[in-house]
Formats: structure tokens, C-alpha cells, sequence
């Protein structure tokens, strides 16, 4: 079957749920942007090999599974296959036409521990679509390209390959680190340069068209529009793509100078030898980060230290062996969101709260299991069990001394207890609260241990 005139139908026996990409019949042919696209598509036609029916296919799940808020027009993803089955052959042919112009994308702020923001870019469900499959094919394009060391936003890498790299270069000697921070990355990437970068291994100026005129597309904030001129909206799929792209360049800069770093976007760590020698390199990128990149380093967030004093995507290591540790500030964080789901206002059932703790907890542990302190984790686990005691014990109120007495405690502890002059909080460390609502209560109600191994 030939690849004629994309557009988007239902398999009879397939779920509604799961609409695939089709051609079109031999009768739509007539139907705009319906122009055959040959099977032996040529490098630089880029453009075509994104308009291809299996990549816009993928592009379609991948946009679904991410789920995500609608764009400025308002659309969810659960409408986006209906809208492509009536829109697709015209948006299509504005494509191949090179008239499509994509819509600005909406400003939402994401509050950062710090108490900063972080501002993404939301784009509408239909630009989504169109950027995962650029996405997925400039990808495909470049991957072979980048460097071993890059493990942000690639296939078949992550960020834990990323700290035991670091982790393993400290273990081979390189006892200092210069971490690297970008000030405002996504915010600041030039486009120039981009282009540049991007014509470098792409000769298809219909696609390049295209990717300039979505950097270019602006962000609504309010009921205004502002120019975008400069920057990658973090939001959508094209950015990390994008900024591998830019990145890429510094990475190997930094392989042709002969040091051992690892990146995951915009954090860095290079590792070195001495003080001395950290100093120098941190000079030596800042002024390639500001004069060939065009960025600029955050003297803030970037130092040269023991890797013990610094993190990177959430761990430390521990001063004597190197050991993975989870960052104080990654634990601080696990306790406000602890702390959300226990407020005493909810109201809600135990059973309820530990429900909600699980997801969080097992989310957590998913990507913090790898540490190899647990002495840290040992505590978190016990102050999550003390908060749900302090829980339990304002809900019981007056009938706590009964609630006690039920769950085998003795008259004497029930009764000092409960008529304690003592607040939830100090009440909820005393053995009364241990005896009556002890590990393996929680264990019973589903309650990950996040120390556990």
C-alpha cells in the first residue's frame, strides 16, 4: 500500500481508545495533500520521511500516552484523533505547501523549590502532534551522532547511567567535579546557532521551514502575545530534541579536551583531578559556553567542590567511598509532598491517605532505589510512620484512650496518653502510639518501605 494522503480513520476492530493512521483510499485522491510520497525517500527530504503514515502513527500514541493540558485553543488529547480523521489531509497539504503556521504556545508557570518558577510552553494538542513526529525523526537522525556521554531525553539512556558514570570516575581518581549549570537554557538557546547546527546534518529547507517557524510561533501570556526570540519552550516534544542538538557541540568539545563528564541537559559534571585543574577548565567552558554557544553559565548553581558538597539530578556521594546518596534537598522535597497528603483538614481515612502516599513513595523509590546510603532512607521511612500516627491520633480525638485500649495497650500507658498535657506531633514518638499502630500495621495497609531492598 502507498503512502497517499494521510489521513486518520477508525479500525473496525480495533478500540475507540486506539485509532490508528491510515492512507487514504484510491477515491481521496483528489483529497488535498494527497501527492504520492515515493517509498525510496532521499535524505534531504526529511520533511517526507516525517509525513510518512508509520511515523505519524507513533507520533499519535506517543502524544496520547503523554497525556497533557490543552494549548491556547482549548483542545484536550482525547479529542485529537477525531479532529485528525476531519482535519488531517488539509493541515497536510499546508504542510507540504510550506503555508502551515504553528499557534503560539500558552505560558504556564511551574513553582520550583527554591521558590522560583519555572515557565513552560504549552502548545495545542495539533502542534504537539506535528512536533513529535519532527521530533522523532530529527532524532533518528542525530542519535547516532551524539555523544556517549549525553543521557538526557535519549533512547536506551537515563539519568542513573549518568550518575554512575559520574560515580565511577570518582572511584577512578577524579576527586573533584565542576558542575555546570546553564542560566535559563531553554529560554536563551540562540536560533541562529540552532539553525546553523541543524543545517549542518539536514539539507531539507521545508522541514528547516518548519522548525524555525515553531521556535519563532511566540507564547500567549494572559491575552497577549509575545515574540519568542530566542529560546526552546520547555513543553513541547521538539525541545529536548533541540537541545541535545545544541548541546551536542560543547559535548564534544569537552571529549576533544580529553575530560570525563557526563550531561543530562542542561546540568553538567565534568570531573577532574585537583582544584586547580577545575578552576581551569571552568574557565575555559564558561568562555566556550558564552562565545560559541551563546549561553551563559549560572555562577550561582555552577562550582568547582568535592562531588560530596554537590548533586547532581538528585544524589551525592558519600565522602569516604563514594557511595550514591540522595540529596538532602531531593529528601526535603519527599517531606513537603508527605506533608500535602497528610494535612489534618483533608479529613480523609487512613486507608485513603497511605493509597495516595503509596503512588508518591513507589514513584519516588523508582528512581531513588539505586542509592547505597540507606541510613537517610531508614529515617525517612520511620518519620512517614510517625506522621500517620500524629494522623491517626487527631482523628481519634477524645475516643483516643478507647482506640488505644482496642489495640492492646495498657490501662496505665492508654490513660498517661491520652490525658497527656503533650501536642499530636510529640505524642506520636511515644511507644503507646508505637505499640498500638506498629510496622506491620502499615505494612497491612499497603505502606512502602522506600529503605527496603
Amino acid at each position: 500500500m502507498d503512502d497517499k494522503g494521510v489521513a486518520l480513520k477508525r479500525d473496525g476492530n480495533a478500540s475507540d481508545h486506539q485509532p490508528r493512521l491510515a492512507v487514504a483510499s484510491p477515491r481521496d485522491e483528489a483529497a488535498p495533500g494527497a501527492s504520492e510520497i515515493p517509498e525510496s525517500i532521499p535524505p534531504q527530504a526529511l520533511l517526507a520521511r516525517v509525513l510518512q503514515r508509520e511515523n505519524l502513527q507513533r507520533a499519535l500514541k506517543q502524544v496520547r500516552q503523554n497525556k497533557g493540558a490543552p494549548g491556547i485553543d482549548g483542545m484536550t488529547v482525547d479529542a485529537l484523533p477525531q479532529y485528525l480523521r476531519d482535519h488531517w489531509p488539509g493541515i497536510r497539504a499546508q504542510l507540504l505547501a510550506g503555508t502551515f503556521c504553528p499557534q503560539p504556545v500558552k505560558r504556564v508557570e511551574i513553582p520550583k523549590p527554591e521558590g522560583k518558577v519555572r515557565c513552560l510552553g504549552i502548545p495545542t494538542v495539533v502542534d504537539r502532534f506535528i512536533q513529535q513526529a519532527i521530533a522523532q525523526v530529527l532524532s533518528a537522525q542525530w542519535e547516532p551522532h551524539f555523544h556517549p556521554h549525553s543521557y538526557g531525553f535519549r533512547p536506551q539512556r537515563s539519568a542513573h547511567q549518568a550518575v554512575c558514570h559520574v560515580q565511577t570516575s570518582i572511584r577512578d581518581g577524579y576527586a573533584w567535579v565542576v558542575d555546570i549549570d546553564l542560566e535559563a537554557f531553554f529560554d536563551r538557546v540562540n536560533h541562529d546557532r540552532l539553525m546553523t547546527r541543524l543545517k549542518s546534518r539536514c539539507q531539507d529547507a521545508a522541514l528547516l521551514r518548519l522548525i524555525n517557524r515553531y521556535l519563532k510561533a511566540g507564547v500567549r501570556v494572559g491575552e497577549r502575545i509575545e515574540n519568542t526570540p530566542l529560546g526552546v519552550p520547555q513543553g513541547g516534544p521538539l525541545s529536548p530534541v533541540l537541545a541535545n542538538i545544541v548541546l551536542d557541540e560543547l559535548d564534544w568539545e569537552l571529549e576533544r579536551r580529553g575530560h570525563r563528564f557526563a550531561r543530562y541537559a542542561d546540568d553538567c559534571n565534568i570531573l577532574v583531578k585537583s582544584r586547580r585543574a577545575g578552576e581551569r577548565v571552568m574557565a575555559s567552558v564558561e568562555h566556550f559556553v558564552s562565545k560559541r554557544l551563546r549561553l551563559t553559565v549560572n555562577p550561582l548553581k555552577s562550582a568547582v567542590d568535592r562531588p560530596a558538597k554537590r548533586r547532581f539530578l538528585g544524589f551525592t556521594v558519600s565522602r569516604q567511598d563514594a557511595r550514591l546518596k540522595v540529596a538532602d534537598q531531593a529528601i526535603e522535597r519527599l517531606k513537603a509532598k508527605v506533608r500535602e497528603l497528610t494535612r489534618r483538614t483533608r479529613g480523609h481515612r487512613l486507608d485513603v491517605i497511605v493509597a495516595e502516599l503509596r503512588k508518591s513513595l513507589l514513584g519516588w523509590k523508582a528512581y531513588f532505589g539505586i542509592a547505597e546510603v540507606l541510613s537517610p532512607l531508614r529515617d525517612i521511612d520511620k518519620w512517614i510512620r510517625r506522621k500517620l500516627r500524629c494522623y491517626l491520633w487527631k482523628q481519634w480525638g477524645r475516643a483516643g484512650y478507647r482506640e488505644l485500649r482496642k489495640r492492646g495497650v495498657s490501662v496505665r500507658e492508654a490513660w498517661n496518653t491520652s490525658k497527656s498535657a503533650h501536642g499530636p506531633w510529640r505524642l506520636s514518638k511515644t511507644p503507646a502510639l508505637a505499640r498500638a499502630l506498629p510496622v506491620r500495621y502499615f505494612e497491612s495497609l499497603g505502606l512502602p518501605a522506600i529503605a527496603a531492598r
